[in-house]
């Protein structure tokens, strides 16, 4: 179902049901949002990468999981969707970087994990497809991502074509931050890696709080003061005098190897 692999401060977790695309159900919904927290608790893991074994990323919801939620009642229905929900709320809290590695087909709910990742880096191949529309259903547990990655106007075409497009469109709307070849797919993963852990761990973590914060309300009076805070908060902060001292003494910071 999810295999995760640790090296070098990187977790890579695969969805790994390669024989029905990685489509997710209730328990794979539940093993990731399980997997994400423990990763995030863990100090060891400086950034996390999702990606998809087999042919596939991701191709949405299982249709077995779909044939046994027509079949549930109102409450029943709620409660899978609000674990859906928290999945992707993890994924897109997570104080970690994550990096989300798109090959082949990424359709419904596999677009919003991609959306929900910080960095989506995908090749020419990769296809991607809002297909709820078509069966009668509403991308609405992944539209707080997909709409803030790829944009209002480009939300109300593809949501309601329910259009497939490619990763050069991906690209364009920002869904994707990179597209690569296929065997260079890895190698780009890397290298965004290597500037990753350059990072301090405190600092990314806060930096991805300001961009939420800075991204959702005007430029007012509030906002500016709580961006002088946070700059004085993490000045004085352990991390914050290290990084400092280790740029004037020109050594590597704590946190670098």
């Amino acid at each position: 179902m999810l295999k995760v692999v640790q090296s070098g401060g990187i977790a890579r977790v695969w969805l790994d049901r390669p024989e029905i695309r990685n489509a997710f159900d209730d328990a794979l919904i539940a093993a990731l949002t399980q997997t994400l927290r423990e990763l995030d608790a863990d100090d060891g893991v400086r950034a996390v990468v999702l990606g998809g074994n087999g042919p596939a990323f991701c191709a949405g919801a299982d249709l077995n999981w779909m044939k046994r939620m027509a079949g549930y009642g109102y409450e029943q229905n709620l409660a899978d969707a609000r674990a859906l929900a928290g999945m992707l709320k993890t994924l897109d809290r997570m104080a970690k970087p994550t990096v989300a590695r798109v090959h082949g087909p990424a359709f419904a709910g596999g677009v919003g994990l991609v959306a929900a990742c910080d960095i989506a880096v995908g090749t020419p191949e990769s296809k991607f497809c809002l297909s709820e529309a078509k069966l009668g259903l509403s991308p609405a547990t992944i539209s707080p991502y997909v709409v803030r990655a790829m944009g209002e106007r480009a939300a109300r075409r593809y949501f309601l074509t329910a259009e497939i497009f490619d990763a050069s469109e991906a690209y364009r709307l920002g869904l994707l931050s990179m597209v690569s070849p296929s065997e260079k797919l890895d190698g780009e993963i890397e290298e965004m890696l290597k500037h990753l852990l350059q990072g301090g761990p405190q600092a990314l973590d806060k930096i991805k709080d300001l961009i939420r914060v800075v991204s959702s309300g005007p430029v007012d009076d509030a906002l500016i003061e709580d961006t002088a805070r946070r700059i004085a908060e993490i000045r004085v902060s352990a991390e914050g005098k290290e990084g400092i001292a280790s740029f004037l003494e020109k050594r590597k910071p704590s946190w670098r190897d």
